[in-house]
């Protein structure tokens, strides 16, 4: 498939995480794990603890979302001691010890991402464009499932991907919240490289969690085939 499909584990059945996971492999290519902290935004979600349960029934990467409002190193080595193969957070959280962060990240070969709220500027990536491995670009407000799709999302996609290219960086793009049918061509024309399903893309589709599979994997297909029109 020319996307990955990264669905977001906050939305899937709690109480039987490991029958989910076995289900979801079978077309993910990742995983997604936000960490909320009720701080950052109103609402809590998993942790490097689930994160670590997650990574010892799989072999499928899992990427640690933090939208924590005191992030700093020791968070970030409990993310990779619990087995996360991409760490991303707010850059404005972060913004002075980003450096240092990456440098502990490429020590312990876990990638390194920034998340963008929808009303930060994508340019604000530019001073540290080079040295970051994923950009997620969200299309609702942090912290809850359910919210409407944001249409200044597909803009903010292709200016990411104009920047990576002037830059000749190395960064995937992933689009998160609310991404679903209804967005998917859309998305991906736009520059997306992974779709974060949630609810509404995948898990909303059928109580049976392998039918809403089948489900979000048909419509992801149909939207990617034969590539993007400027390819």
């Amino acid at each position: 498939m020319n996307v990955i499909i990264s669905p977001s584990l906050m939305c899937m059945n709690l109480l039987d995480v490991r029958k989910e996971i076995e289900i979801l492999s079978e077309y993910s290519g990742e995983f997604h794990a936000d960490i909320l902290d009720y701080h950052y935004c109103k609402n809590l979600s998993l942790s490097p603890d689930f994160i670590k349960a997650v990574t010892s029934i799989t072999d499928i990467p899992v990427e640690a979302h933090l939208y924590v409002d005191n992030i700093d190193l020791d968070l970030v080595k409990m993310c990779a001691d619990a087995g996360a193969s991409i760490v991303t957070m707010p850059p404005e959280v972060i913004g002075r010890q980003m450096f240092a962060i990456k440098r502990y990240l490429d020590s312990r070969n876990v990638k390194f991402g920034i998340s963008l709220n929808p009303s930060v500027p994508v340019s604000v990536i530019e001073p540290y464009i080079g040295i970051i491995d994923r950009l997620i670009v969200l299309s609702v407000d942090p912290g809850f499932a359910g919210q409407p799709f944001i249409d200044t999302t597909f803009e903010r996609i292709r200016e990411a991907c104009a920047l990576r290219e002037k830059h000749h960086a190395h960064f995937t793009v992933a689009s998160d919240g609310c991404c679903n049918e209804k967005y998917y061509k859309e998305l991906y024309e736009a520059g997306a490289d992974v779709f974060v399903l949630g609810g509404s893309g995948l898990f909303g589709k059928s109580k049976d969690t392998k039918e809403a599979l089948k489900i979000a994997v048909n419509y992801v297909e149909e939207a990617v085939k034969g590539g993007r029109n400027h390819e």
